[in-house]
C-alpha cells in the first residue's frame, strides 16, 4: 500500500470521493466499481483482496453502501478523520444532486419533457452495467468458479422468490457468516494436527 502524506491525504479522499459521487447514478452498487478503480488501482491506497473485505463489512452494516464503504477506505487509511473526509465527499455531491432535483425537476416535468426523460432512459443501461461489473469483479478476486458459482446463484433466486423467511438477505448473511467461521475453524484445526504430525515424526527420528 502506498501511504500518502498525511498533510495531503484528506483533501485527496474528499475530493476522490467527491468525484465518484459527482458523475455516478444507479445507487451505491453503482459507485462500487468506481471506488475498487480509484483506491485500488489508481491511488494503490489498499489492496483489492482488502477493498473486498471492506466491501463484505460495508453491506452487512445498516445505513447507504456508498457511504459505508467511503468510511470503510477513509478509516483503513486515516481514523476518524480520514473516515469524515471520504464521508463527506460522497454525501457533498449525492446531497447538492437531490436538492437540485427536488428544487427544478418535478415529477411531472421528467415524464413530460421529452428531452429529461431520454436523458434518464439513457442512463439506465449504464446504471445496470456499473451494478455488474463489481458483481462480476469480486467473484473473480473471490475465485468463485463453476464449483461454487451455485451458491451465489442459489441465492439470488431464494431472495428474488418473495417467499416468507427464505427471501430475507439476512438469513443469508448470518448462514454466510456462521459457515465462514466453521470452515476456518476446520481448516485451523487440520493445521493443528499437520503441525503435531510433523513435530511426533521429528521426535522418534
Amino acid at each position: 500500500m502506498v501511504i500518502t502524506k498525511r498533510s495531503g491525504i484528506y483533501l485527496q479522499l474528499f475530493s476522490s470521493f467527491l468525484r465518484i459521487g459527482a458523475f455516478t447514478f444507479g445507487g451505491g452498487w453503482a459507485m462500487i466499481s468506481l471506488i475498487e478503480r480509484e483506491v485500488v488501482d489508481n491511488k494503490k491506497w489498499i489492496e483489492r483482496e482488502e477493498f473486498l473485505d471492506l466491501l463484505a463489512v460495508a453491506q452487512s452494516l445498516p445505513g447507504v453502501l456508498a457511504i459505508n464503504i467511503a468510511v470503510a477506505v477513509g478509516d483503513r487509511l486515516r481514523g476518524m478523520k480520514g473516515s469524515v473526509a471520504a464521508a463527506m465527499g460522497t454525501i457533498v455531491p449525492c446531497f447538492a444532486i437531490i436538492l437540485t432535483i427536488a428544487l427544478f425537476l418535478t415529477p411531472d416535468l421528467i415524464q413530460n419533457n421529452h428531452v429529461v426523460a431520454s436523458v434518464f432512459r439513457g442512463i439506465r443501461p449504464a446504471v445496470v452495467a456499473l451494478i455488474i461489473a463489481p458483481v462480476i469483479t469480486s467473484a473473480r478476486a473471490m475465485k468463485i468458479g463453476w464449483k461454487t458459482a451455485w451458491i451465489p446463484v442459489v441465492v439470488a433466486l431464494l431472495i428474488w422468490s418473495k417467499l416468507p423467511w427464505i427471501s430475507n438477505p439476512i438469513l443469508y448473511i448470518i448462514i454466510g457468516g456462521t459457515a465462514g467461521y466453521l470452515w476456518l475453524r476446520r481448516q485451523e484445526k487440520r493445521l493443528a494436527e499437520a503441525h503435531a504430525g510433523k513435530d511426533g515424526k521429528e521426535e522418534k527420528l
